[in-house]
């Protein structure tokens, strides 16, 4: 069979029509196109090509440009209905916190009310110490405010140099970097170092302004149970396993030296024989320890008697024990210098107030001056420990030496929402009726803690004993009032 070829393009059209019916018809039949002869199969082949060259060459369909009119543009306002930003408010999202009147002290003004305080991290009882108080005046008067600036452009201050020096020397380590928000320093600080493609071990029970650096940095992240050691090494063992062929994979163990979320503290010995076994890195946020930890309150490094250089990174927020704001870390001067060119928090935030790096300096001269605030907040603890020890309803989950007493729940509701509602109704009667301030570990919607909820009362040196048998009694009276019916 011989097809001729098209004169026209109804000719092309119908021409083509006619091999794709014979190559449907006849596959195995042969025709002659340009004395060639070619079979039926390869006849469609060709016109489904040509088809989609065509199309392909084809420009798309555009509607006449016309502006709308004032009639059209009003209807399309009109029918336009926005999707609401935030979801409708409920009568949980209408609560009212307790409102602070006065300073953070031991004792504080809550709505008019005098009351014992420990829902502040005020370890040492520093806020409102004279010294602190002068400092940061003098610093005031010569400093004014700051200047606005990120330290790199024109925001770095004499005293910030010397702030970076002081904990640097108070520590025994090379160098520090001081950031201006506490929470941002561990945010800022992991997404310098770990990026995507690198793994980070890390604790279950880490508070939130770790996990926003977890997830910031795009790393690989991986969980262990909280504070269990066979859990970390179990771990490491299958990541060394699983990565043994990559090479220049930077690895880090991210823990914290006493918990926010629990009060454990962190066995640093056993994490950093992990660590050296299986050539991990190790960072470690010591807000909670620093100032608190070890004889002189240089954190969990002396209280285990490990030497400093063995942790690569140490951050800690200046908020609690040091009682002003900021955060700090501390380690190699390469470490340090590296964060100063790529760390967002330090690259990009104005620098800290003159007034309050001044302030953190004062507050480790007065710690180095009185270590009895250290003996005496040692005290305070086993103190409060022994009287919350036989609670009704709860149990003690922290350690005993450690600054945050945490009080969990015996037997939970079943729900993380209703155990929080409990914990709430028993911290606002305490407050209400006998003028105890307490806190419930209250979460975000972005937090993923994994540990339970609880209560959570912050020790500090400047209370006094009647302060602690106080609170001890009030919590006993009212969990036995609330939970009587549950136990």
């Amino acid at each position: 069979m011989e097809i001729p070829m098209a004169a026209t393009v109804v000719d092309f059209v119908n021409t083509a029509l006619g091999w794709l019916r014979f190559a449907v018809d006849a596959p195995s039949a042969r025709a002659v196109v340009f004395g060639v002869n070619i079979g039926g199969h390869l006849f469609l082949e060709v016109f489904l090509l040509v088809v989609i060259l065509f199309l392909l060459s084809q420009k798309s369909y555009k509607p006449p440009k016309r502006p709308l009119t004032n009639k059209e543009i009003d209807e399309l306002c009109d029918e336009w209905a926005p999707e609401s930003l935030i979801p409708s408010l409920n009568e949980e999202m209408l609560y009212e916190p307790p409102v602070l009147e006065s300073a953070a002290g031991p004792h504080t003004i809550v709505n008019g009310k005098d009351v014992v305080n420990f829902s502040s991290a005020n370890y040492l009882g520093l806020v409102g110490h004279q010294k602190l108080l002068d400092s940061c005046t003098s610093a005031l008067e010569k400093y004014g405010v700051g200047s606005c600036g990120p330290r790199g452009f024109y925001g770095t201050i004499d005293v910030h140099l010397d702030c970076e020096a002081r904990i640097a020397k108070f520590l025994g380590t090379p160098d520090s970097i001081l950031y201006s928000y506490g929470l941002s320093t561990m945010f800022s600080a992991i997404p310098a170092f770990s990026k995507k493609g690198d793994i980070i071990v890390a604790d279950e029970g880490v508070h939130w302004g770790i996990q926003n650096g977890l997830h910031l940095s795009r790393s690989t992240v991986v969980y262990f149970k909280h504070n269990d050691m066979d859990s970390l090494r179990e771990t490491l063992e299958k990541i060394t396993i699983k990565y043994k062929r990559v090479k220049n994979l930077r690895r880090y163990i991210v823990v914290e030296a006493i918990y926010q979320n629990s009060g454990q503290i962190a066995p640093l010995d056993e994490i950093i024989k992990l660590k050296e076994k299986y050539r991990f890195r190790v960072l470690m946020d010591e807000s909670n320890s620093f100032g608190v930890l070890g004889s002189s309150g240089r954190g969990l490094t002396e209280y285990y008697d490990v030497p400093v250089e063995k942790l690569d990174i140490i951050t800690a927020a200046m908020g609690h024990a040091l009682a002003t704001e900021g955060g700090f870390c501390t380690g190699n001067a390469r470490v340090i210098d590296h964060q100063r060119l790529s760390s967002s928090g330090y690259v990009f935030s104005a620098s800290l107030p003159p007034y309050l790096a001044s302030a953190a300096i004062t507050a480790i001269d007065v710690l180095e001056e009185n270590p009895s605030l250290i003996t005496k907040l040692k005290n305070n603890i086993a103190v409060l420990w022994k009287g919350l020890s036989k609670i009704p309803g709860f149990t003690i989950s922290s350690h005993p030496e450690s600054p945050i007493i945490y009080l969990r729940l015996l037997k939970s509701t079943g729900s993380v929402k209703d155990d929080q509602h409990l914990l709430e109704n028993i911290a606002e009667r305490v407050l209400k009726e006998d003028s105890v301030f307490v806190v419930t570990s209250k979460r975000s919607t972005l937090d993923k803690c994994r540990l339970p909820v609880g209560i959570r009362l912050f020790v500090s040196a400047g209370h006094s004993e009647s302060d602690l048998h106080k609170a001890s009694e009030s919590l006993k009276r009212v969990a036995a009032l609330v939970l009587g019916g549950r136990n």
